[in-house]
């Protein structure tokens, strides 16, 4: 416990690092406001923050300050007359109380002889050490991560499966199938959850499944946006298991000011604003999560992407785990780009020619790193030119694709098995030893992590 308070105060201080003035006073009075509620929950088995440390947390990014409520006064009770010691409540939660034991009356002393005093009999161990308390249970044992320290994830928005990785010309994006799938393993039938990118960054990190809001790409963040304090993240189990996370976003700048931001989304129920080809929170599944916002956690460790590059340069600056998104132009969307210039699934595979080198040559990958090229998203299909025929729907819309590369991955290989977003997460999690998350759990979700750790078995 001390130690995960310990991860949280970090976070917050260097969320504060990055802030001043009115800010910065913000984020202390969310961070005490909510670690106390963390603590106090902690100490009667309740939901790891109270509701008034999510809203104290959530107006920090949204830079308002949630104005109080004023309690009418009422006049005072007149004291009823005491009628005894109230009987204490017992609480569901609360452990039974220990019994209490009353020692044993001493025995009168009995009259002796003077010609033939007695030995008092020394006292066993047993009866002269004062009883001990309960030892106390041992802290769990802190997750290990296997011979894959470092994974790189980059979320990308397919336009399907042939474009990506199709034969000959069909393949639109040559640096993904033409250099990094030879380096490492196709997965030929992994698909989405969603056409939508934000459901599908939600599972990659939570296993949350999707939802009627989240399908939509929640362009104002209202209650199914927003998932409340108990849900877990993998970002907040690799802080507990003592591992570090950084998300990296392109183009992500504060809506006011231009300028570079952290943790950037739409504050309260604001219709968020996208500039063309700019950065979206639905690119930002990190931004979803009440776990993450309320102390200061998203605003620590979800940052601009101008940071990778830096934190690429040394092993002990990269994070455990890296997740990169491109802003909606790199990333593929469909009509996210400026006239004239590369889209869709050309401008995706520019972008990675430039960023998957980068990570290819870093120090923490060549020693022990996986990378994980997958879509987030599928653009829907274009509509044929005109006096064009439309070609036959695939069939499976939903099928993208992803390729992992790895110096313990077989150059070259394929996997046909099914897997999904759900399939990330758990390969992720049992990479770093931690348990498995909500629909990750479920007993057809296909992982990879036994192959990728060289466990005897593994297909």
């Amino acid at each position: 416990m001390i130690g995960w308070l310990a991860i949280r105060l970090r976070a917050a201080i260097a969320a504060a690092a990055t802030l001043t003035g009115k800010r910065f006073g913000l984020l202390v009075a969310s961070s005490l406001v909510a670690t106390s509620g963390i603590v106090a929950a902690a100490a009667t088995n309740q939901p790891e923050a109270s509701p008034l440390a999510s809203m104290l947390g959530h107006s920090l990014a949204a830079e308002r300050t949630p104005a109080p409520t004023p309690t009418p006064l009422e006049p005072a009770a007149e004291p009823e007359p005491e009628e005894g010691p109230a009987e204490p409540v017992a609480h569901e939660s609360s452990p039974a109380p220990e019994p209490s034991f009353s020692p044993a009356p001493s025995p009168e002393p009995a009259i002796v002889e003077e010609s033939a005093p007695e030995l008092a009999p020394e006292p066993t161990p047993e009866e002269a050490a004062p009883e001990e308390e309960a030892a106390a249970p041992a802290p769990p044992a802190q997750p290990e991560a296997g011979r894959i320290k470092h994974v790189f994830l980059v979320s990308l928005v397919g336009s399907g499966y042939q474009a990506a990785f199709g034969s000959g010309t069909a393949s639109q994006m040559p640096y993904l199938n033409g250099t990094l799938r030879p380096k490492g393993l196709l997965l030929t039938n992994y698909s989405v959850l969603s056409e939508a990118t934000t459901p599908n960054g939600i599972a990659t990190i939570s296993g949350e499944p999707p939802n009627k809001a989240t399908e939509a790409d929640c362009p104002v963040f209202e209650a199914e946006c927003l998932y409340p304090v108990e849900t877990s993240t993998l970002a907040g189990q690799l802080e507990i298991g003592g591992f570090s996370w950084r998300a990296y976003m392109e183009g992500m700048v504060s809506p006011t000011t231009g300028r570079p931001e952290n943790c950037v989304y739409p504050a309260g129920e604001e219709e968020e604003k996208v500039e063309t080809g700019g950065y979206s929170a639905r690119l930002n599944p990190f931004t979803h999560f009440h776990s993450l916002l309320d102390v200061g956690t998203c605003a620590a460790a979800d940052v601009p992407i101008t940071e990778l590059k830096k934190d690429l340069k040394t092993e002990a600056k990269t994070p455990s785990f890296s997740y990169v998104s491109p802003d909606l132009c790199a990333a593929g969307v469909a009509d996210q780009c400026p006239e004239g210039a590369p889209a869709g699934a050309a401008a995706t595979d520019a972008w990675l020619a430039e960023v998957g080198p980068e990570i290819l040559e870093s120090p923490a990958y060549k020693k022990d790193g996986l990378l994980i090229v997958t879509f987030g998203g599928v653009n829907p299909p274009a509509p044929p030119a005109e006096g064009e025929t439309a070609p036959p729907p695939p069939a499976n819309p939903l099928k993208t694709g992803a390729v992992l590369v790895s110096k313990f991955i077989a150059k070259g290989s394929t996997d046909a098995a099914r897997y999904t977003p759900y399939s990330l997460l758990r390969t992720s999690e049992e990479l770093f030893g931690l348990k498995l998350l909500a629909e990750a759990a479920g007993p057809k979700v296909k992982t990879l992590a036994p192959a990728l750790l060289g466990e005897k078995g593994a297909g």
